[in-house]
């Protein structure tokens, strides 16, 4: 199966199966301390930040979907690069591997001109860089988006179980700090739905990366995709359909490399309070994708409607737990 159809897959069962969708990434623990005299202003209660040299409203990404030569997939991007744009938040592209391997699907990334003032991430798989992949196509991933960042994102388990993954996960490492050093904007790095363990983070922080975007367990199950992807599968997929650390766990395992990371929680976001929730435990900002994919295909407005609803629930909480500003930016 071609790159571009196995995202037209993904993107289907995404769609059809709400079991995709753990909602377990361990937020419904946690309890943010209530302020029952805050000693603020609602309306002064400031939730912007700044992320890679640009203003953002709130702390948050539209993260990384999909991409492609469909009609689809360029409707998905485009409607979110214009709502990420409207509401001043950051957007990541979903996997640019597939222009590689039919340049057609590189309009599905060239969506600078619907997003101009906003931070805008590349994206390619680190395990590419064990099959042929280097410095040029990372420059090339930037280039096309005309990104301020690329994520290398991690995948183990996905590709494991996938008919015909890539499997070889050896020696990465070096290969990410060879590319962190020479690559013109900022590398940052991202899971997939498993998270990080203490040695991973330590690993990261050796190769020269600060940024992270956690992706714990409990949002989007990659494995439970694979599963439903594959019609002949053995089950491999539901087996590992909850593996990982969940998001609330992969951000503790984080505690003491906070000084040294900026972390991005994602996993399982899916609503303004997970995010303050994740921010208490360290975060910088969070990321979400699933709940806007549907809203995607639909409008640019229905987009625009889900982010500005986490906005004001994220909002309310800083206000609720006597928070009159976000106090954290990248810098």
């Amino acid at each position: 199966m071609s790159v571009a159809k196995r995202k037209d897959e993904h993107i289907a069962q995404c769609l059809k199966d709400p079991a995709v969708d753990r909602y377990d990434a361990g937020f419904d623990c946690i309890t943010l301390v209530h302020r029952a005299l805050p000693e603020l202003d609602f309306d002064k209660v400031d939730t912007s930040i700044t992320f890679l040299g640009r203003k953002l409203s709130f702390p948050f990404i539209l993260s990384s979907m999909t991409g492609g030569t469909s009609r689809e997939t360029i409707t998905i991007n485009q409607n979110l690069a214009k709502a990420a744009e409207e509401c001043k938040v950051a957007f990541a592209v979903g996997s640019q591997r597939v222009m590689f391997e039919d340049k057609k699907a590189e309009k599905s990334f060239k969506l600078r001109e619907f997003a101009p003032s906003i931070p805008l991430i590349a994206n390619l798989g680190a395990v590419q860089l064990n099959y042929g992949f280097g410095l040029a196509e990372c420059r090339k991933a930037v280039k096309v988006l005309d990104a301020d960042a690329l994520f290398l994102h991690l995948n183990p388990l996905q590709e494991v179980i996938q008919k015909g993954g890539n499997r070889n996960f050896a020696d990465l490492a070096d290969k990410i700090k060879s590319i962190r050093s020479k690559l013109e904007v900022p590398l940052m790095i991202k899971e997939t739905g498993c998270g990080f363990s203490e040695a991973d983070y330590q690993l990261l922080i050796n190769c020269g990366i600060r940024y992270i975007d956690v992706a714990g367990r409990g949002g989007t199950s990659w494995g439970r995709i694979e599963h439903l992807c594959n019609k002949d599968d053995n089950s491999l997929g539901l087996a590992f359909q909850d593996w990982g650390l969940s998001t609330v766990e992969t951000l503790e395992q984080a505690d003491k490399f906070k000084n040294q990371l900026f972390l991005i929680a994602g996993g399982g976001i899916r609503s303004g309070i997970d995010l303050a929730k994740a921010m208490s435990l360290g975060a910088g900002m969070g990321s979400a994708a699933l709940p806007f994919l549907k809203a995607a295909l639909e409008s640019k407005d229905a987009v625009v409607k889900l982010i500005e609803e986490f906005r004001e629930q994220f909002k309310i909480a800083l206000f609720l737990t006597g928070h009159k500003n976000v106090r954290m930016n990248d810098d």
